[in-house]
């Protein structure tokens, strides 16, 4: 039968035994595994221990690698939305472009497109709408599906632009005369004083429909005719002070008002761009102006839809 306790004698310095003890048999394998698990205790704390000391000794690496991507990715969404707004810019300029051949189509006498299409088609958005100032506030996806999205818009205006203008070219091929006497650049530079309208009278005071534009600008300037035609008047006319008239043909006519000098003659012919005479202040007017009208089969139209300049 096995023993449950282990004798052990106790021994003075001289090797004589002075006592006896007994131990439980179990006790020892126990104090075997508690030390093995004490052991392996201190070993994982110092590997912990170790494997800490590494980690914080790298923390100012990584710290400085985190600090290093923040500011790349920063500088990333900059970069988009600085993209973004040239996109925007781009737009805008399409829309331009789609104002200008509308202008042309309406000059030349063209089918108009319908004034309620958009270049951007259906449901597309307008320039300017998206803010990039709030683009680097928007997650990274979406920046690029945005940008994407406006990518392929612009492709599809682009080409639907071209194509308009292609269609506008190939009509005017037979139109080069009616377009020479089309009135289609400004007769002088200077400030629009008054439009196309009905205004105040600057003499009266009361309501009344003005025919043409008063531009403003210095006595002497030239006045250029702004298509070709032929002189049907030069002299002084009432009100109008010194006038000149131009037939372009095709019901065309331009009158120039309140001029200083006179520089062409009934009968004369003239090209776009041509001198026809000097900017004044005669007849009834408040200053050195010029009054300009466009005259279509005898109607006052605004010039203003035929400046292409």
């Amino acid at each position: 039968m096995l023993k449950k306790k282990l004798t052990v004698w106790i021994f003075d310095a001289t090797g004589t035994p002075v006592q006896k003890a007994s131990i439980p048999r179990l006790l020892l394998p126990m104090g075997m595994l508690l030390f093995i698990g004490a052991a392996i205790m201190v070993y994982l704390g110092i590997t912990d221990y170790l494997r800490l000391k590494d980690a914080t000794q790298s923390i100012p690496n990584l710290r400085a690698n985190l600090q290093t991507q923040a500011e790349l990715v920063d500088h990333q969404q900059h970069q988009i939305a600085a993209f973004t707004l040239k996109i925007e810019q781009l737009k805008g300029q399409l829309a331009d472009l789609h104002d200008f051949e509308q202008k042309i189509r309406v000059i030349a006498n063209l089918d108009p497109k319908d004034s309620g299409e958009s270049i951007f088609g259906v449901g597309g958005s307008d320039p300017e709408e998206i803010d990039p100032t709030t683009m680097i506030e928007q997650d990274y996806q979406d920046l690029i599906r945005t940008m994407h999205d406006e990518i392929n818009e612009m492709d599809h205006a682009s080409h639907d632009q071209q194509n308009a203008f292609a269609s506008i070219f190939s009509q005017l091929e037979g139109k080069r005369n009616l377009l020479a006497a089309t009135p289609s650049i400004r007769p002088v530079k200077g400030w629009i004083t008054s439009r196309f309208g009905r205004r105040q009278s600057p003499f009266t005071s009361r309501s009344e429909f003005h025919r043409g534009l008063d531009i403003a600008t210095r006595a002497g300037t030239p006045i250029l005719a702004p298509a070709d035609g032929l002189v049907t008047y030069s002299a002084r006319k009432g009100l109008m002070g010194n006038m000149i008239t131009i037939d372009h043909g095709y019901g065309m006519v331009t009158r120039y008002g309140h001029i200083q000098t006179l520089l062409k003659k009934k009968g004369q012919r003239v090209k776009r761009g041509e001198t026809i005479a000097l900017v004044g202040n005669t007849g009834r007017s408040t200053g050195p102006h010029l009054h300009y009208e466009v005259r279509l089969n005898g109607v006052a139209v605004n010039p203003m839809n035929y400046f292409l300049n």
